[in-house]
């Protein structure tokens, strides 16, 4: 799988990079194959407690995957997102069983 993480408004510690790779990673055993996976961590300035936001979009053959959310910390952001595109990625493949 391509790997795409990058931050935006501030530098992430090697541990938030790591858990982001792993916990995307174990996505490919929902639905195979992702080619890649871009992954966003975006610190927003404003007076919002809740400025930490996560968008995740996988690469996979046909269309693009996509999902994002905002919270107080980018653990919980990307544990929400990854549970988005999860649902999107069973939803494929559920259609794509269907079809056949």
């Amino acid at each position: 799988m391509k790997w795409d993480i990058q931050t935006v408004g501030f530098n992430a510690k090697d541990d938030l990079l790591e858990t982001t790779k792993e916990r995307v990673q174990k996505l490919e055993k929902y639905y195979t194959p992702i080619i890649g996976a871009e992954v966003y961590l975006r610190l927003e300035y404003d007076e919002h407690q809740e400025n930490k936001k996560v968008e995740l979009k996988l690469n996979i053959p046909g269309e693009d995957v996509y999902a994002d959310h905002q919270s107080d910390s980018f653990e919980h952001s990307l544990i929400e997102a990854i549970e988005k595109v999860r649902k999107q990625l069973l939803k494929k493949k559920n259609l794509e069983r269907a079809r056949r």
